[in-house]
């Protein structure tokens, strides 16, 4: 089979002036194309490389490959950037990996994947979502407290932009524990990032993941407990801890929850799987305090990076190997469209 990868990769060269030190985080690394392609060729396929972009509607339109494995995530702020690519493979009639259109938009929006997972009868924090004003804030930041109040939350909350995966916009700082700080990191993360920003009541507890492979239905391949080195009740599973994962944090998988505690990520892992209408893959986070899981985000297009992606050390950590793993998804859209 000739497969057509779809990846979006970190651009050469200094960052725009102004922008934030994260502006590329989601995009891939040479590093992850190649572990990829060296799977399907060593599975007997073909592989050709196809971008994003440009690149990849001249690619796909000259010579369609027989099916695209996706992980491209888009450039730009629009919320429907990871659709892109399903979204052309489906007008062109080109079988891909990974979640439709709509799922993928859904789920790169965090308010709106908030709002499936209450239909669904999920929990998840308390939260609100504040849209940028136009233009530059001039204000004092007096009008931000009361927005707190007015919603029902209480502090520490957290901040977040509403779309972006990769931590991207989520630092140490996101973690308000004053009025006084509320207003100034909104604003902060508005001018950055160019959206939305959602503010969630902090749940102080143990940092998990879950990873789902396949579809009608998944499988799980395991929950994986994010355990700070140095304790601490304000954790935040930040870009800086991310960066510095070795000496910040361990990577427990099985995560070591009571029986009911794990049934309830599982269950409520599924239940939003299956109202997104995720298919194939996609890992999905979440706090729990008091026993109770707290769903916070799913990611459809996980980051495959061998050497620093949660899916793949959570992986590792259930014993997979890495050709193991992109088998499984790949195996699954094979299925799914019966290319056997």
């Amino acid at each position: 089979m000739r497969i057509g990868i779809a990846c979006t990769l970190k651009p050469d060269g200094p960052l725009p002036t102004g922008a934030p030190d994260d502006l590329h985080e989601e995009f891939d690394s040479p590093v992850t194309v190649k572990a990829i392609g060296d799977v399907f060729r060593a599975l007997g396929h073909t592989v050709v490389e196809l971008g994003d972009g440009r690149p990849f509607l001249e690619a796909v339109l000259k010579n369609p490959p027989d099916l695209v494995f996706n992980f491209a995530e888009g450039a730009g702020v629009s919320r429907s950037r990871e659709s892109r690519v399903p979204a052309v493979c489906e007008m062109l009639g080109i079988p891909y990996t990974g979640s439709d259109p709509l799922a993928l938009a859904v789920a790169l929006d965090k308010d709106m994947t908030r709002r499936v997972a209450e239909s669904l009868g999920v929990t998840v924090p308390k939260g609100i979502t504040l849209a940028p004003v136009p233009g530059e804030y001039d204000g004092d930041f007096a009008e931000f407290p009361p927005i707190l109040e007015e919603a029902g939350l209480s502090l520490p909350v957290i901040a977040k932009p509403t779309c972006e995966g990769s931590s991207k916009g989520i630092r140490n700082r996101c973690l308000i524990k004053t009025a006084a700080e509320f207003g100034p990191t909104v604003v902060s993360l508005w001018k950055d990032y160019q959206q939305p920003v959602l503010v969630e009541e902090f749940i102080a507890g143990d940092e998990v993941t879950i990873g789902l492979v396949g579809s009608d239905p998944p499988q799980s391949i395991g929950i994986m407990h994010v355990i700070p080195k140095t304790a601490n009740a304000d954790f935040v599973y930040s870009l800086e801890v991310k960066r510095n994962w070795h000496d910040a944090v361990d990577y427990v998988a099985p995560a070591k929850l009571p029986p009911d505690v794990t049934r309830a990520i599982e269950a409520d892992a599924m239940a939003v799987y299956a109202g997104l209408g995720c298919r194939d893959v996609a890992r999905l986070d979440f706090r729990v305090r008091a026993g109770v899981p707290y769903f916070l985000e799913v990611n459809p297009l996980p980051g495959l990076n061998p050497e620093s992606s949660d899916l793949c050390y959570l992986a590792y950590r259930m014993g997979l190997t890495y050709p193991e793993l992109i088998g499984m998804i790949l195996d699954a859209a094979v299925t799914r469209y019966g290319l056997r």
